[in-house]
């Protein structure tokens, strides 16, 4: 039976994929070529979509992936990729798209019933990290993903334009519950380490429904051990050892990702990380057309990054500091060679939504949503302090987010002036979203574990707010015809911006005001009784966060150059596609074009003097792309039970046009741009061996690209690069009763090691058992 056939379940008609979940959340439904959402609880997405959109629901999840976190159900999506190191990465899985690479978080949008997560503080990671904060989001917990592609709908801001990502979570109809345990474990086998690493999850869920009221209360703990993510390194030395420099050994020789000879010293971060989620949600029905929901969230987050020395003395005793003769050579070792760093995060989300659905005449939404940084520490040794000493204290630093965060306030609204087959159905809204930066640093002169505040080492903030108001009119302009016109404006400010380094030492920054517009159109023709013809066009003006306009930093690790003037991304995108859904069969072919003017990025290079990254943020002037997308999805495809759903995307985004680029000597004219693969490829085969046993199979590609701006990177093998790959995933799921259910899974079944700056896991295992009641 094809999923999108219909059953009756409890006196209801359902599609089938949801009769299957159990649950009656809307699915989007697609007409002439244009997606109309009808999802009665929060949600981010207006109620007319004419953009490339792909949805997962629950059911696809649990069979078909591996799912530790909640971005892994976009591992199999058409052109996107999301930079997850480990289970539990918090600070580096950031959302890649078609134009749009993993330096890249503030071109990506993602939200949870209508509540921002995506980290618009600042866009990917340099002095500090902003990607999507999906801890607050469990796969248990998730109904169903829709995703769509560019910024075509005019009720989003410029953030849209590489992807929208909209999580709707479960709320029950009944009373329930659900338990999971699974454990994880990779074999590791990277230069001079080899190790196991593992961790386990569980988590649990309750919820009912009696009457107008409906709850639901979600708790996870995750406690995962990640193979190592960074190395120390060094140059190959010309200058000659003394004769007081300890003759070491274990040193690997390998050319960094620019060619150049390097020795690998060991490793310098090693997380371990223990996260626990709570996640409390209320809904009351005012009435039969009128819901109130509430939902409250908390991330705690504990992670301890430890270092190892491969470098050992003529006794066989491991080497961590000091004056050391490798292969006669001198170098030195200080703590930014080993770093070690301890990690408090607790950060909550509130929202609260008020949301109509006669579906009739006119239907509003309300919702206003806090994400608050309560605690956000980052304790870290001193260069002068180096290890093993610092693992019992001595001098660091103690780096401090309290108070950062955002808010978010939106009031939409549909009107259809004749009822639910109007010709016209126009979409409106007010919003403002805040942001707000609050970072400090200070030197610990005593123990770095555990003192409170020090000496002022450096203090940033600022904020930025974004007053909106939108308009969007869905015309079907004859039976096989739509149109969509939509106009976005904006006005954008810049204030409080704050740089201090000491007492003596500060900077205040003007305040900034702009005053932005957003054109959007689409036009569809329904050219046969299964296939449509789709072309969209939108502006896309994406405002600079407050870490890029004022967020100058320095750690042990990093140091990050911020810009108060730099120029708003402004963006044209562009996408031609046709589509087809016969009988069990979905393809379509789109045709992509995005051209963007002063693209905002932070080009990260590694300074040997200092031992650290350097990062600066800059406007570049111009970069064009070009792309071919075609998806295929099919079911029972030859053979009864078999699902098979595959992906091809082919992508030229050149820099056509710069005159800003300062961080790394070269021409940037003509180069690639960064974290931008020329291919990607997708595949995902699953087979439905009997109602009880159901098993997948995944592929995984994508081709050469490069991470600097000058492309000058061309050793993408090593430790810094990025490189190709090809990754193959297994999931066997066994329904063992009604209630419940085991899998097993595989993930890079090969064993493949591949990098995007730091290593990505090897081959993993993992294992789960579930029950429901």
């Amino acid at each position: 039976m094809h999923p999108n056939s219909w059953v009756t379940l409890a006196g209801r008609t359902l599609p089938l994929g949801l009769a299957l979940c159990g649950q009656a959340i809307a699915e989007p439904v697609k007409e002439t070529g244009v997606v109309t959402i009808t999802a009665s609880g929060p949600s981010s997405l207006p109620s007319r979509v004419p953009a490339t959109m792909e949805s997962l629901s629950a059911r696809q999840i649990d069979a078909q992936i591996n799912a530790s976190d909640s971005e892994d159900a976009l591992k199999y999506l058409p052109s996107l990729q999301v930079r997850k190191r480990y289970i539990g990465d918090y600070n580096h899985a950031i959302l890649s798209s078609r134009a749009s690479g993993t330096g890249n978080s503030a071109r990506s949008a993602v939200y949870v019933d209508g509540m921002l997560l995506s980290n618009f503080l600042g866009n990917g990671v340099g002095g500090l990290s902003f990607p999507p904060r999906w801890g607050m989001v469990t796969p248990e917990e998730i109904e169903r993903v829709d995703v769509m592609y560019g910024p075509f709908s005019a009720a989003y801001p410029g953030n849209s334009v590489g992807a929208v990502v909209d999580y709707t979570t479960r709320m029950p109809e009944r009373f329930e519950g659900a338990v999971k345990v699974g454990a994880q474990q990779q074999a590791f086998d990277l230069y001079n380490t080899q190790a196991r690493y593992g961790g386990w999850q569980s988590s649990a869920a309750l919820g009912n429904r009696s009457g107008d009221w409906s709850w639901r209360l979600n708790l996870q703990r995750s406690d995962s051990q990640s193979q190592p993510l960074t190395f120390g390194t060094v140059l190959r030395s010309s200058a000659a050892a003394r004769s007081s420099d300890t003759v070491v050994t274990g040193a690997v020789a390998s050319p960094n990702k620019f060619g150049q000879d390097t020795l690998i010293l060991g490793t310098g971060t090693q997380y371990h990380t223990l996260q626990d989620h709570i996640k409390l949600k209320l809904a009351y029905d005012l009435s039969p057309v009128l819901r109130a929901s509430y939902t409250w969230a908390r991330w705690d987050n504990r992670a301890e990054g430890r270092p190892s020395t491969y470098l050992r003395n003529s006794a066989g005793q491991p080497v961590s500091s000091g004056s050391v003769n490798i292969g006669g050579q001198a170098y030195n070792l200080s703590g930014a060679t080993f770093p070690l760093s301890n990690e408090r995060l607790q950060h909550t989300l509130q929202g609260v939504s008020v949301k109509s659905r006669t579906q009739g005449v006119f239907d509003w939404e309300l919702t206003a949503s806090v994400y608050d940084y309560g605690q956000d520490d980052k304790r870290s040794n001193a260069a002068s302090n180096p290890w093993p000493g610092a693992a019992a204290g001595g001098m660091g630093t103690l780096a401090q987010g309290a108070g950062s965060g955002w808010r978010n306030f939106a009031w939409r609204g549909t009107w259809r002036p004749e009822g639910p087959r109007s010709a016209h159905v126009v979409d409106f809204g007010l919003q403002q979203d805040q942001y707000t930066l609050r970072y400090t640093s200070t030197s610990l002169a005593g123990n770095w574990l555990s003192d409170s505040a020090g000496t002022l080492a450096s203090e940033v903030g600022g904020r930025t707010q974004l007053h909106s108001a939108y308009l969007q009119d869905t015309w079907r302009l004859a039976a096989r015809w739509r149109a969509v016109l939509g106009l976005r404006a904006e006005h954008w400010q810049a204030q409080d911006g704050l740089t201090r380094f000491s007492a003596l030492s500060s900077q205040r920054y003007a305040q900034r005001s702009e005053h932005h517009t957003s054109p959007k159109a689409a036009l569809a023709w329904q050219a046969s009784a299964d296939g449509w013809v789709k072309y969209a066009i939108g502006r896309a003006v994406r405002v600079p966060t407050v870490n890029e306009l004022y967020g100058a930093t320095a750690t042990t690790l990093s140091q990050y150059i911020n810009d108060p003037l730099l120029r708003p991304e402004k963006s044209w995108t562009q996408e031609l596609s046709y589509e087809s859904t016969r009988d069990q069969h979905q393809w379509r072919l789109t045709a992509f074009a995005e051209n963007t003017r002063d693209s905002l990025y932070a080009q990260t290079v590694f300074d040997t003097n200092a031992s650290r990254n350097i990062s600066r943020v800059q406007n570049v002037g111009r970069i064009a792309t070009r792309g071919l997308e075609a998806v295929y999805s099919g079911t029972d495809l030859g053979l009864r039970g078999l699902d098979v759903s595959t992906s091809l995307t082919f992508t030229d985004s050149v820099i056509r046009e710069n005159t800003g680029f300062v961080s790394t000597p070269g021409d940037t004219l003509g180069k690639r741009q960064p974290n931008i693969p020329r291919w990607r490829a997708t595949l995902l085969a699953g087979y439905r061996w009997s109602a009880a046993w159901y098993s997948s199979v995944a592929v995984r590609h994508s081709s050469t690209q490069f991470n600097t701006l000058n492309n000058s990177d061309v050793n993408g093998w090593v430790y810094m690069g990025v490189s190709p790959f090809t990754t193959v995933d297994l999931r066997t799921r066994w329904q063992i009763d009604p209630r419940w259910s085991a899998a097993f899974g595989i993930d890079n079944l090969t064993g493949q090691t591949y990098w995007n700056f730091h290593p990505y896991p090897q081959r993993s295992y993992s294992a789960e058992l579930r029950t429901r009641f």
